[in-house]
């Protein structure tokens, strides 16, 4: 075993380790000592580690790269390891940058490389070296030989914790090369995991924030590795797990186990590449994410029948976007979800806006005979996607989102203790409606809600701090640098306006139909009914739990009627509006 190690001269200390951990296996583990947040998900107690891969047979693979704050120690490393003339392929678990970032100099070095990842993850490299570039797309069983015996087995991991993951088996060393699944933000000298008891916390940690969300493609990965012999699970953050490694997995099968039974996914069905069927797939699923719920984007035109019918038997609710009747993987797996899929069931469908869309209404019928619950309209596609069009996307799979969680929403009122419950009720507040609209005339979207939660938050600059819950409509358009109308409802003269805006309103539907409003200089209606109102516009954000609350100067204002007194909200409790 060799070990090389170069300490950086910056501020943040960083160091790499390069050493064997198998025959003709090499890791570069780029040590990151002092960091102490990984993106906005979580803070770092221990640092973290971004590990790379070499693997020699007759061709050469290396298995990701590092960290862009690495490039001179990680591509002096690389150098010092092979010959990057000879470096055959570049396999990319997954293109986060942490560990894509140095994609880009290894093929500017190594031009000859083709880059080996799952269709997804391709796609997105195309986007992010801009430079063209040999590639092998890689799915669920593909093999890669690279001579001397040494013949790789991909595995499909989609979700974990990006949409484009693939495992890695090398079977010659029984090494399993996982990325971001079984790691953690931990940076130690020692390359594996010897001491369990330190990493525990921070293994948990990891899991918590970045696995747990989608525990059941954890399981589904976990099923795939079973037929495989592992000694060695060599991750991408973290030290490699070979002396507790059935420990570690058996951790992420008894956490997500628990997590997949009390928690509802919906599966949502596309064909990449056809129309616009990936487009609006994303639309709906932001939706259905903003509800709480796990959703996985499934393509119809590359997938097993047998995944669809897991899928369809696991999933609390399905969107399906109609795929082409000449696309026959999609035609046998649409039939495959209609034999799987049960009354218990929510569904919509979406048009695709291809050239031989399978007819929708045909196939909400048949479904409709199964007796699943149809939770939104469908969606149909007349010409290219507006944001317009987005938006009630959005809204539709959010209406799907939260008719799953109506069961949990109810729970959760009942869940606060008494006394403090009604303590926590005392708080009171005024009565606003929030109105925004952005985009221009032809292509422009709009919302509303009613507020209560809401209070000034400083005097120079003149600001206010609102609530939003993160399933509501117009939370899309209350990001940093959107602007919107704060309106003040009137004691005497709130009901009108406050039964309007409690209405449920259908996805994509006019919240402002029959309501009296003129424009704002920012383009926000203004409520003519309102006692007052603020111009305000966003300047930042913070996550509070199933809320953001949000941070907005207050440009322009007026009263409409100076003796007028603001509506105020009175609560019992305080675990609901």
């Amino acid at each position: 075993m060799v070990l090389l190690q170069e300490r950086s001269q910056a501020p943040s200390r960083i160091t790499l380790q390069t050493l064997e951990i198998a025959p003709d296996t090499t890791t570069i583990r780029s040590l990151d000592w002092d960091r102490d947040r990984f993106d906005i998900e979580f803070e770092l107690q221990n640092g973290t580690t971004y590990n790379s891969f070499i693997l020699r047979g007759d061709k050469t693979a290396l298995i990701d790269t590092s960290h862009q704050k690495f490039r001179t120690l990680y591509i002096d490393a690389l150098k010092g390891a092979i010959d990057l003339f000879t470096l055959d392929y570049l396999i990319v678990s997954h293109t986060e940058p942490d560990h894509s970032g140095l994609i880009a100099d290894v093929l500017a070095l190594a031009p000859q490389v083709t880059v080996v990842g799952a269709k997804v993850a391709i796609q997105f490299l195309e986007n992010m070296v801009h430079r063209p570039f040999q590639s092998r797309v890689v799915k669920q069983g593909d093999r890669l030989d690279l001579g001397k015996g040494r013949e790789l087995e991909f595995i499909s991991a989609p979700n974990l914790h990006w949409p484009d993951t693939i495992f890695t088996y090398d079977a010659k060393t029984q090494t399993l090369f996982t990325c971001d699944a079984f790691g953690m933000h931990y940076c130690d000298d020692h390359v594996f995991d010897e001491v369990p008891q330190i990493l525990e916390a921070d293994f948990k940690t990891y899991y918590d924030c970045l696995m747990g969300p989608n525990a059941r493609s954890v399981l589904a990965a976990i099923k795939r590795m079973e037929p495989l012999t592992i000694e060695t699970i060599a991750t991408g953050h973290g030290p490699l797990l070979k002396h507790h490694r059935a420990n570690w997995v058996n951790c992420y099968r008894e956490w997500s186990a628990a997590q997949a039974s009390s928690e509802p996914i919906v599966s949502v069905f596309y064909c990449e590449g056809y129309g616009y069927s990936h487009h609006l797939a994303q639309q709906i699923s932001l939706g259905i994410a903003k509800t709480g719920v796990e959703v996985e984007l499934i393509d119809l035109s590359d997938i097993d029948r047998q995944d669809v019918l897991d899928l369809v038997n696991t999933a609390a609710g399905i969107a399906i976007g109609m795929p082409s009747q000449e696309d026959a993987v999609a035609q046998t797996n649409l039939s495959t979800i209609l034999a799987a899929a049960h009354s218990k069931q929510a569904i919509g469908f979406f048009e695709s806006g291809g050239s031989h869309d399978e007819p929708l209404y045909p196939l909400r019928n048949k479904f409709r005979e199964v007796g699943v619950t149809e939770l939104f309209p469908p969606i149909l596609l007349k010409e290219p996607p507006t944001v317009a069009l987005d938006q009630l996307c959005e809204e539709a799979g959010t209406d799907l989102g939260q008719w799953l969680t109506r069961d949990r929403a109810v729970k959760q009122m009942k869940s606060l203790d008494t006394d403090l419950d009604r303590a926590l009720g005392r708080l009171s507040g005024g009565l606003y409606i929030i109105t925004a609209r952005k985009g221009t005339p032809e292509n422009e979207i709009a919302s509303a809600m009613l507020a209560s939660w809401v209070t000034q938050a400083s005097l120079s600059p003149l600001g206010v701090a609102i609530a939003v819950a993160k399933d509501r409509a117009i939370e899309a358009l209350l990001h940093c640098g959107d602007r919107f109308v704060l309106n003040v409802l009137e004691e005497d003269n709130y009901q009108p306006l406050m039964r309007h805006f409690l209405k449920r309103f259908p996805p994509g539907a006019d919240r402002f139909a029959g309501i009296k409003t003129y424009d704002a200089s920012n383009g926000s209606p203004i409520l003519a009914d309102a006692l007052a109102y603020m111009e305000c516009e966003v300047t930042s954000r913070m996550d509070c739990g199933d809320h953001w609350v949000i941070y907005s100067s207050v440009q322009a204002g007026r009263v409409a009627k100076a003796q007028g007194v603001t509506a105020v909200h009175h609560r019992k409790v305080g675990n609901h509006y």
